[in-house]
C-alpha cells in the first residue's frame, strides 16, 4: 500500500493572531487601576463586578508586543 505523502502547507496566521499571542492576559484588579482603561478592559470590570462571576482575565491590548515577521 502506497502512502499518500503530501506536505501540509502551514498559512502564517494574521497580523490580529500573531499579536493575540504576545498580549498579556490581565486580571479585573489591573484593569481596575490602569491608567488608560480601553473598551473591552472596562466591559470585563462589569463582568467582574456580579456576584459569582468568575474569569480567567483577557489579553490586554495595551501591552501588544511585535509581530512576527
Amino acid at each position: 500500500m502506497a502512502k499518500n505523502k503530501t506536505a501540509k502547507k502551514n498559512d502564517p496566521p494574521s497580523s490580529l493572531d500573531r499579536n493575540r499571542f504576545n498580549m498579556k492576559v490581565v486580571t479585573s484588579d489591573v484593569c481596575a487601576v490602569c491608567k488608560s482603561q480601553c473598551a473591552e478592559g472596562i466591559r470585563y470590570l462589569q463582568r467582574m463586578s456580579e456576584p459569582g462571576a468568575a474569569g480567567k482575565g483577557i489579553p490586554c491590548v495595551l501591552t501588544r508586543g511585535k509581530g512576527y515577521k
